[in-house]
């Protein structure tokens, strides 16, 4: 399989991602929406990587690779220009993984009982406006 293959099979999956982010807030269960976005945005962000050739450190927050990466490879303008957003969304979302997962396990704090409608909403907000960016960014490297 190639690269590009790849790529496309990430982004296929950072979008089922979103839409389960999507069916858990029509569900109201909002740190899953927390929890879905942040996969859509890393497997999308990896996509872009695959795409370029980088081999991505197996964690889940990379936009610093993708910063590196920025200044070696010949991205589109458009693109590192989001990159300072882009790198803010998914460090957010990385930091937000764990307690949208297992909640506040110290404190004993469920994590349903830590994210409301706001931040589902900018989670998925955030997540379909970088999805679409690395989408578009798939789009004109094929071509």
């Amino acid at each position: 399989m190639n690269t590009e293959a790849m790529a496309k099979a990430y982004l296929e999956d950072a979008e089922y991602s979103l839409r389960e982010a999507k069916i858990a807030a029509e569900g109201r269960v909002y740190h899953r929406v927390v929890r879905r976005a942040q996969e859509c945005v890393e497997l999308a962000l990896k996509a872009v990587l695959r795409l370029v050739g980088i081999e991505y450190p197996r964690e889940h927050e990379i936009s610093t690779v993708l910063m590196e990466v920025s200044e070696k490879k010949n991205l589109p303008g458009w693109f590192t220009s989001a990159l300072p957003e882009i790198s803010v969304v998914s460090k957010r979302l990385t930091e937000e993984r764990g307690p949208a997962f297992y909640g506040e396990e110290k404190a004993f704090v469920p994590p349903g009982s830590l994210y409301g409608e706001k931040e589902a909403g900018e989670a998925i907000t955030d997540a379909e406006k970088i999805l679409n960016l690395c989408k578009r960014f798939f789009e004109e490297w094929k071509s």
